[in-house]
């Protein structure tokens, strides 16, 4: 069984999973939204830059989890997937995830968002691992500090090689799709690197190293 490796955001989903999540919380009159939009945007387009500090927006994005019961940010998770995130979902990426299935391939998300955020993302689209950022949680409550390496940039290498110890499987027959140029550390030790609808960067580096570029939009 080959192993089928997929960044989430931007690349299965047609947008960003953790952008949107705060985008409904200001929709929602849950933050204050002025202030919380506008930083919203600023990490967002840090991401984008490859620019992000990634414990810095863990704190932000987290400080709201700290604040709810899970019972409350369950309910929450299913308005936002209805609303947010089904309309995301691709045929596309739908039958690219059931093309490895029929191959009876492994398949791992592996994004830099949130497990909060992204689990029942996978869930919804069959993909059993989940390789995520996790908060640590205390007393059964999110805090707003990092459980563990975050899975961004180098951190996606560490992440997966420690999956990697626990699961049968290798890197060395392995597939990786991923839109951004953030993942060029894990794109460059997967086997076979495929680009999905890249950002600039990534799109020359692609070209420039002959990867496969692909759209599912």
């Amino acid at each position: 069984m080959a192993l089928a490796l997929f960044d989430l955001d931007n690349t299965l989903l047609s947008g960003d999973s953790d952008y949107e999540w705060g985008q409904f919380l200001v929709s929602k009159n849950l933050v204050d939204a002025e202030v919380y939009d506008q930083a919203n945007k600023k990490f967002y387009e840090d991401y984008k830059q490859g620019t992000l500090d990634i414990v810095e927006f863990c704190a932000f994005t987290f400080t709201f989890l700290s604040t709810r019961t899970m019972q409350e940010l369950n309910e929450l998770h299913q308005s936002f997937m209805q609303e947010s995130i089904i309309p995301l979902m691709g045929d596309k990426a739908k039958a690219l995830i059931d093309r490895h299935k029929k191959q009876d391939d492994t398949l791992v998300i592996i994004t830099a968002t949130n497990s909060f955020v992204t689990k029942p993302i996978a869930d919804a689209f069959g993909v059993e691992h989940l390789i995520a950022t996790e908060a640590k949680i205390v007393d059964g409550k999110y805090t707003t500090e990092i459980a563990g390496t975050p899975c961004f940039k180098e951190g996606k290498v560490t992440r997966l090689n420690e999956w990697l110890k626990n699961n049968d499987h290798s890197i060395k027959d392995s597939v990786f799709y991923s839109d951004s140029h953030n993942d060029l550390p894990l794109l460059e030790l997967a086997h076979n690197a495929i680009a999905v609808d890249p950002d600039e960067i990534l799109d020359q580096v692609a070209t420039q190293r002959s990867w496969e570029i692909m759209s599912l939009r």
